[in-house]
């Protein structure tokens, strides 16, 4: 099968938007110096996303793009009084996301967390070998608005940059936003459909009948100018929406594709690849949207099933006698677009098809061409083994010029290429008199009828088949030969083939790499001009008014200079190329261009550029993996000789409860902003990175996001315990003593009794396999597992044994109550910190109220964001496997005898007897946390005895009348049934169920006695009384 487009593979869309961004771009690289460019959100139009800091950006009225600037940082909230407020409002009541998210948010960008020096100085970061972690984000459509695909992204991005900020490198997370090209342009326009107008070249301005005709034409500037409002008034609700997700993305680096210093990077990016001879300009194939007038990429082209005509017509034989006349013999020939007949320039059928063997090499008349003299345009019937036999009539229709495959076939037998279009779609004068300016589907309904009537209609009958629509316009995409420029991408495509081949760049999963190198194998030249107003203009200078003369440079003043030198005279006037670029090749350089290239290129270390190119990671969704990541990786390789990136990490999709695509028309869409609002975005967050693996598609429910809300005030409540009654009332000293300031060390860990150094133990073994996991881009277990340590070993078991520890009813106090107060805040805080990459809100406002050392002089602000990781290096964290298998005994025995008082029903508040039998060392265990033992399993203290194996009084215990329950060889639990059971009551009980069973059982015995029963009966109800009878018998007979 021949590919549909091999000249306009532009790339797919980001994942992070519904659809592509796509198609183009650009405005002039002199980004009008006569703007003032705000980016400040219009957030106020969601009530339930972070507010942006009102400040200005950089692009001001004298910014030419020359040189690399940062935005100022907004004016930063009073560190230490923000402490003060949060710590005086106490944690009370439950979860409540709403009232902390926004505010948390606001202090974290104000304090200038985000930055990537904020935890430590370059100097220290560089001291201590921390590289820097660097994380391009891919940029949204900067008029788009926040769904799945974002979150997702957001979700992902912002674990890997919280868990390396903590761990000490300095971390850049590059946020922006794409022009997108189509989809802004689309807007635009149909705003000025409303008033009645549309965009008009300067020729169609200057060719207007009236004055009337010519306001209703919006020239360039003025549509340009009208699109920066738009982009104005609706950007910036994006990068809002983000910030309520929690990125924690350097946003005083936040960069547009249009901003003056990356357009600058798009004229140098094309200039070199052009003196590099890799920019050409051609005629070739391309997808061309007749409502938007410009060439479309294969992402924002969709395919539909949809039901159309198979139409079946003869094309007759031409006399070989006399040029243009017909025989009486004809072939039959199928086609679903009658219209592009005036475009066929052959017929081929296979040459294995016996049916039309005998006509290869002759000629057939086109319907309807009227050459002069009653004669008609003939074509020759060639062969070829593409030819389906089997479909419609086994003669296939060839019209290079308006078929992807034809123009295939076209080019491999040297037939002429007819373009009978217009780029509104509407017929050319090619078609003769009678169709010219009609629509393509009006045409079609006129050929058909004409045909009729001349007697060359055969039939016509429905017929489902693939129909291309514009993604934007929704107009059905008419393929066309067109002239475009393009990149050459077969050297490129080979060197970032070798990148993942060589090892300089990992992709996550590893499966994709057989995709990668399938794709880049065989790669076909890159379509990068798009017939648009909005985006990058193509710095391309026209010599006068001709069109294959041209100067390539950066700018116009460039252009000038070029043409001087070339011979040219000073007066020489210069055309700019119309045409912008593909949105995809300013989106292409965006690892690059956002951090100062080519602006910066060949300074000092200290610059962006030096320091956070290449970067670390570029993580984004698997189905752009080609289109926009490989065209990264090409172009920096080619650009700056080295790869963009070390490791691509692909995410799934994000899809509804039931796998499948989520969708407006199925009603199964989750809206992220309406989710925060209602759940929080620690919960949403949580949802979409755990429970999967890299690459696997996600699919998403409100049970899981509820339960992870059920999750975040699981912690909630546990902060509340341990501030609340654990830390209630102890001296200020003591208080201060507790902020965790590294790992407990063996020599304090050997001091512990089992239960702390147990605790401890399975902390210290979540740090690294939460490390380890991180740090191979293992999320969704790494956040699975301290959900489930946090929820299973802390909250159920810890929290419970240290209220024996702390509390005097129970046994405690003193120096007990003390290292349990050392150990709860360590194990809490330890977590917090785990956890913090995940779920950052909750866990940063619940930190505020731990003890905590003081920050540092270099941290931008007293956060949990800006702590360190519990593991900051590979330094192994003290634990001890005895311990850990001691304390799981005493968890299972705990667990046998809860089993066993809901298996007797035994009433909730009720404490009962039990004689525990174990040997050696574990029975010295279990005397020693005897209390603990106690309380969880409500046992009656003064009825409780731990005794040795195989002793007499474990021979005792195994005579009395007692429910076994054995934990595991050699450890077993007797419960005396006097203290599981009320005798009286259940005595009474069974009487009653005896009683009712005799009944049933007088009843259906009766029943069988009966003759008329068994004899009328069919047999099947007979034998299934039978056995009922006997399983009422055999229940009665253990009562």
């Amino acid at each position: 099968m021949l590919a549909f487009n091999h000249h306009c593979q532009t790339a797919l869309a980001f994942t992070i938007r519904r659809s592509s961004s796509s198609a183009a771009f650009l405005v002039n690289n002199s980004v009008k110096n006569t703007r003032q460019i705000t980016t400040t959100a219009t957030s106020r139009l969601f009530s339930s996303v972070t507010e942006p800091p009102k400040t200005t950006t950089t692009t001001t009225a004298d910014d030419d793009g020359s040189t690399y600037k940062l935005k100022p940082r907004p004016t930063p909230t009073n560190d230490s009084q923000y402490d003060l407020t949060n710590l005086s409002n106490g944690i009370q009541g439950s979860y409540d996301p709403t009232l902390f998210e926004s505010q948390l948010y606001q202090w974290w960008e104000q304090a200038g967390c985000f930055e990537p020096d904020s935890k430590q100085s370059a100097d220290t970061a560089s001291t201590n070998g921390k590289e820097p972690y660097v994380l391009p984000m891919p940029p949204p459509n900067v008029t788009g608005r926040l769904h799945m695909g974002h979150a997702i992204f957001v979700a992902l991005q912002d674990v890997l940059a919280r868990f390396h900020r903590m761990r000490g490198r300095p971390v850049l997370w590059t946020p922006g936003t794409d022009h997108a090209g189509i989809a802004t342009q689309l807007q635009v326009e149909k705003a000025l459909m409303l008033e009645g107008k549309r965009r008009g070249t300067e020729e169609e301005i200057a060719n207007a009948s009236s004055e009337e005709e010519r306001e209703k034409l919006v020239p360039r500037e003025e549509f340009l100018e009208r699109v920066w409002e738009y982009k104005e008034e609706q950007g910036g609700a994006i990068t809002s929406q983000l910030r309520s997700l929690g990125a924690s993305a350097d946003w005083t680096r936040e960069r547009f594709t249009m901003d003056p210093a990356l357009s600058v990077g798009v004229s140098e990016a094309f200039v070199r690849l052009h003196e590099k001879g890799l920019v050409y300009r051609g005629t070739y194939m391309v997808n061309w949207s007749p409502g938007l007038m410009t060439a479309v990429s294969d992402l924002e082209v969709e395919y539909s099933e949809e039901e159309g005509k198979l139409y079946y017509f003869k094309y007759v034989v031409e006399d070989e006698e006399e040029e243009g006349k017909a025989t009486e013999e004809f072939l039959a020939v199928a086609t679903t677009r009658p219209e592009t007949i005036f475009g066929d320039t052959a017929v081929c059928v296979n040459p294995e098809d016996e049916r039309y063997g005998h006509l290869i090499g002759k000629r057939v008349l086109v319907p309807m061409s009227d050459i002069g003299d009653g004669k008609a345009r003939s074509i020759p019937i060639i062969a070829d083994e593409y030819v389906d036999m089997e479909f419609g009539t086994g003669a296939l229709k060839i019209t290079p010029g308006h078929d992807p495959n034809d123009y295939e076939l076209g080019k491999k037998y040297d037939l002429e290429i007819m373009n009978v279009m217009n780029k509104d779609a509407t017929m050319n004068e090619k078609c003769g008199e009678p169709y010219v300016g009609l629509d393509r589907f009006e045409a079609r309904e006129k050929l058909w009828s004409d045909m009729e009537e001349a007697g060359l209609v055969i039939k016509a009958e429905p017929h489902m088949q693939r129909v291309p629509r514009s993604q934007r316009g929704g107009e059905i995409i008419e393929p066309l030969v067109s002239k475009q420029w393009f990149v050459k991408t077969e050297g490129m495509g080979a060197k970032a083939l070798a990148a993942v081949k060589d090892g300089d760049i990992t992709i996550v999963p590893s499966r994709f790499e057989k995709v990668w190198y399938g794709w880049l194998t065989d790669i076909r030249d890159w379509c990068i001009s798009r017939q648009l107003w909005w985006g990058h203009r193509i710095p391309v200078w026209y010599v006068d008014e001709s069109e294959e003369e041209y100067i390539v440079a950066r700018n116009a003043e460039e252009a000038k200079e070029k043409a001087i030198e070339a011979g040219h005279s000073a007066d020489i006037v210069l055309r700019q190329e119309d045409d912008v670029l593909d949105t995809w090749f300013s989106s292409g350089l965006w690892p690059f261009a956002t951090v100062g290239w080519p602006q910066d290129e060949g300074k000092d270390a200290s610059t962006d550029l030096a320091r956070f190119y290449p970067g670390t990671c570029l993580e984004t969704g698997y189905d752009i993996l080609f289109f926009w990541v490989a065209r990264m990786v090409m172009l920096g390789i080619e650009l700056t000789d080295v790869s963009p990136f070390k490791v691509i990490y692909l995410h799934g999709l994000v899809r509804a409860a039931d796998g499948t695509k989520m969708s407006k028309t199925k009603g199964n869409v989750v809206d992220p902003l309406d989710t925060v609002s209602e759940y929080g975005a620690d919960s949403l967050r949580y949802s979409l990175v755990t429970g999967v693996t890299p690459g696997q598609d996600i699919p998403l429910n409100m049970d899981k996001i509820a339960a992870n809300k059920a999750f975040a005030n699981k912690l909630w409540n546990c902060c509340k315990f341990v501030t609340g009654n654990a830390l209630k009332d102890i001296d200020e000293e003591e208080l201060k003593s507790l902020g965790v300031s590294g790992p407990i060390g063996k020599e304090e860990f050997d001091t512990l009794a089992l239960p702390e150094r147990y605790i401890i133990s399975k902390c210290h073994e979540l740090v690294e396999s939460v490390t380890e996991d991180i740090e191979k881009y293992q999320l969704g277990a790494a956040g699975s597992k301290i959900y489930e340590f946090l929820w299973d070993q802390y909250a159920d078991w810890y929290i419970e044994i240290s209220k024996t520890r702390l509390y005097e009813g129970f046994g405690g106090g003193g120096e007990e109550a003390k290292t349990a107060r050392r150990v709860l805040v360590y194990i809490l805080d330890t977590s917090m910190r785990l956890l913090h990459p995940y779920m950052p809100y909750v866990t940063e406002q619940l930190w505020h109220h731990l003890p905590r050392v003081p920050k540092t002089e270099e941290m931008a602000a007293h956060s949990l964001m800006l702590a360190d990781w519990p593991q900051m290096d590979d330094t192994r964290l003290v634990q001890d496997k005895d311990a850990i298998a001691s304390f799981e005994v005493f968890q299972a025995l705990t667990r046998t005898i809860r089993n066993a008082r809901s298996e007797y029903n035994v009433e909730q508040g009720k404490k009962i007897a039990a004689t525990i039998v174990a040997p050696g060392e574990l029975k010295d265990m279990i005397e020693t946390e005897i209390n603990s033992l106690i309380m969880l399993a409500k046992l009656d203290p003064d009825q409780v005895s731990v005794v040795e194996a195989g002793s007499d009084e474990a021979k005792a215990a195994a005579a009395g009348d007692s429910a076994q329950l054995v934990v595991q060889e050699g450890v077993e639990a007797y419960l005396p049934m006097a203290g599981l059971v009320d005798i009286e009551k259940e005595k009474q009980r069974l009487e009653k169920q005896s009683a009712k069973l005799a009944k049933e059982i007088e009843k259906l015995a009766g029943r069988l006695q009966s003759k008329g029963f068994v004899d009328k009966a069919p047999p099947a109800v007979v034998d299934k009384a039978k056995a009922e009878l006997a399983e009422l018998e055999d229940q009665a007979s253990k009562v």
